[in-house]
């Protein structure tokens, strides 16, 4: 999940924003703003209670991966309070399906109460365990399999879900550039081994020989590895 961008300061001067604020400003502005009052008040309760989601622009972009790929089946590692299942319901259609894992019931509860306004729960199965567990219950090929739990299990997840991704499927994970930690040799890291953690499974998709794999530096960071099909 994405916290925001915060600016270089003395006691972390280190830190940086991928994207300049007044760019992430310019694209958030051409976005539709005719916004669902359910995203509104997800986004609000978010800025309250300063709970990390991903944001509007990330959400429009895994939304319009979602659709390029005609994705019907979705696994969500880590999926607090379904603001990122918000997108991924709306792009897999009526008869999709987007699987949700939160160690969190009271998150659940917010979930099937924002989702179900905005007429999407019945394309939510929402689990509440550790996503690692649900994963392991499930069974089958996903179209997307998307990464947001606590980073130090970034390389973990990566290794579970690359043999369930379908050929020309997409492995999506937040938060890959962590601020800027990853690109620089001084940090404050927010956990020990965190942002080693997301630079191994940074470099071990980008060295898998069966995923093509880039970075989209909004926010803080959106990695996507598209799963190559046979030729």
């Amino acid at each position: 999940m994405t916290t925001p961008l915060q600016p270089p300061t003395k006691a972390n001067p280190k830190v940086l924003a991928p994207v300049h604020p007044a760019i992430e400003t310019y694209m958030r502005d051409l976005l539709d703003p005719t916004d669902h009052p359910v995203l509104l008040e997800m986004e609000a309760l978010a800025q309250k209670n300063n709970f990390p989601i991903v944001g509007r622009l990330a959400g429009v972009f895994i939304e319009t991966m979602a659709k390029m790929i005609n994705a019907k089946r979705v696994f969500e590692f880590g999926s607090g309070y379904g603001y990122s299942a918000y997108w991924f319901a709306k792009a897999v259609g009526a008869n999709g399906q987007v699987i949700c894992s939160e160690a969190d019931l009271l998150n659940q509860q917010k979930a099937e109460h924002y989702l179900s306004a905005a007429g999407l729960w019945d394309r939510i199965d929402f689990r509440a365990d550790m996503a690692q567990a649900v994963f392991a219950e499930t069974s089958g090929l996903f179209d997307i399999c998307y990464n947001d739990v606590d980073k130090g299990d970034y390389p973990e997840v990566w290794l579970m879900a690359k043999d369930r991704v379908r050929p020309g499927g997409l492995y999506i994970a937040d938060n890959v550039l962590w601020r800027g930690r990853v690109a620089v040799d001084q940090y404050s890291d927010v956990f020990k081994g965190w942002t080693e953690a997301i630079r191994e499974h940074n470099r071990l998709i980008f060295n898998d020989p069966d995923f093509d794999a880039f970075i989209n530096p909004t926010r803080d960071g959106l990695l996507v590895a598209r799963k190559k099909t046979v030729e």
